[in-house]
């Protein structure tokens, strides 16, 4: 058999619902989990006659995350009518941009596991609204919910640079926590509030000649992991399909394939329509977004600091792990607090553990964020503070900041009310240590013998000292005057 070498070549089309109050181009409310057509208005359902109006918000949105994409912004841009027809779309047409996009050309940086930083450029990102939801759960027939119609969508379509599932996937975790921390969407790909349609073939080189297998797009991805998964499936299947039939690029159109969760494989759903099946042409009824300086500097003073970039200034200003700078920045507001903590003067690593190892803990109890826990970060950065001095040990600080939250109060207060205050008085600590060298002769002299004993008797010793003070003892105090005793 002829050796047979490839790489796999992957592009993404993202779409990402922007969270504004209303639709588009009307004045519906956008809720999710709406009674079925119950959000919807003449010009959503595309009746004849009515005129839309653009939703100025979510341009906002849409030209925001074009700059956090590094995007060239056109100062003007138009609207233009993408022509299909499918149940769920009413008019039989989308409102879209098709050659003048609000933004072009730019990159988003995403992290591999070998450390090192890709970069994937980013082709257009344009807004339009979204189509409907068809539902098939009803019986032997189909039924129809308008309510998503008309829903402002930034689409994001990206370079073919993803050479695996998992680049795929870093990519999609990034752009998740981009448009998060701008605020510009919940980006729950649960509620397909972000969508990820990967574009996959293959670079196959046969006896010194390069095939290209033909492009096949998948949709119905509403998980990281379908996600992941999907494109290592893809992958297989296109060498096997080559590898068996020769099939190439150029004898046949791009596909279609939907996944099957189940199944764990990608079906045939129907070929896939190049531009000009869509008879793109200007939309009548609404004129050109023309922006200003004024305008875009405006939309540009609302950028913030990326999460990569902030996660890996974590790990390098404050010596975190890349885990727990990534635990921080999945979500702005855990991310601001935490900030905000560490400029009252607290130790980061403690201010991280509270956080990651508690805060969330309580937060996903209470199905609310970090910053709706009605504590302070300053009254974080005192708990924090008690801890590094000794005041409370770091086991019973989970008790104290679930306190803080249930009553608002501050860390020193409750700490004493709960009687979890450490002694470190030398002189009181050391009688409790005496009483316990007393009681346990054997112990002190499998220290003193330096034996293999020697190292689990010190701790067994520790263990009483706590034990006798009702783990109030200072351990770090506790252990200074044993070992000094012990010699």
């Amino acid at each position: 058999m002829s050796e047979v070498d490839y790489k796999v070549i992957v592009g993404l089309e993202i779409h990402v619902q922007l969270c504004t109050e209303s639709k588009m181009f009307c004045g519906c409310a956008l809720e999710f989990g709406a009674e079925p057509n119950s959000r919807v208005c003449p010009v959503c359902l595309g009746m004849p006659g009515v005129l839309p109006v653009m939703n100025k918000k979510a341009y906002e949105y849409a030209v925001l995350t074009a700059l956090a994409l590094d995007c060239w912004i056109p100062m003007f841009t138009k609207w233009d009518r993408k022509s299909y027809y499918y149940p769920d779309l009413p008019k039989n047409y989308q409102i879209s941009q098709y050659d003048l996009p609000l933004g072009a050309d730019g990159f988003v940086e995403i992290p591999l596991e070998s450390g090192r930083i890709k970069k994937i450029g980013i082709i257009r990102a344009h807004l339009e609204e979204d189509a409907g939801k068809n539902l098939h759960t009803a019986g032997n027939y189909s039924q129809v919910d308008l309510n998503r119609t008309g829903t402002p969508l930034l689409e994001i379509v990206t370079e073919p640079d993803m050479n695996s599932g998992e680049e795929v996937r870093a990519l999609a975790v990034e752009l998740q926590r981009m448009v998060r921390f701008l605020g510009v969407s919940e980006a729950d790909m649960q509620k397909g509030h972000m969508r990820f349609e990967p574009n996959i073939n293959l670079a196959i080189t046969k006896d010194g000649t390069e095939y290209r297998t033909p492009i096949v797009e998948i949709k119905n991805l509403n998980s990281f992991r379908a996600l992941e998964r999907s494109v290592s499936y893809e992958e297989q299947r296109q060498l096997d399909e080559f590898l068996d039939t020769g099939k190439v690029i150029e004898m046949g159109n791009k596909t279609t394939r939907g996944w099957d969760d189940e199944r764990e494989a990608t079906v045939l759903q129907r070929e896939k329509e190049e531009a000009h099946d869509y008879r793109y042409f200007p939309e009548p009824d609404l004129v050109p977004v023309e922006l200003t300086e004024q305008w875009l500097d405006n939309i540009r003073s609302r950028l913030c600091e990326l999460p990569l970039k902030r996660q890996m200034r974590y790990i390098q200003e404050y010596q975190l792990s890349d885990y727990d700078a990534g635990v921080l920045t999945a979500d702005r507001s855990i991310s601001d607090f935490f900030e905000e903590a560490v400029k009252s003067g607290a130790n980061p690593k403690r201010v991280c553990n509270l956080l990651t190892q508690t805060g969330l803990k309580i937060a996903k109890e209470k199905s609310c964020g970090i910053n709706e826990l009605g504590i302070r970060p300053e009254s974080l950065a005192n708990l924090a503070e008690m801890i590094e001095t000794g005041q409370i040990s770091a086991s019973s600080s989970a008790a104290v900041f679930e306190a803080m939250v249930q009553t608002g109060r501050e860390p020193e207060a409750l700490a004493e009310e709960l009687n979890l205050i450490q002694k470190s008085d030398a002189g009181e600590l050391e009688q409790i240590v005496d009483k316990v060298l007393a009681e346990n002769p054997g112990a002190v002299e499998d220290v003193t013998s330096g034996g293999k004993k020697s190292k689990k008797a010190r701790g067994f010793l520790l263990g009483q000292v706590m034990q006798k003070s009702k783990g109030q003892a200072n351990p770090k105090v506790a252990s200074e005057i044993l070992a000094k005793k012990l010699g």
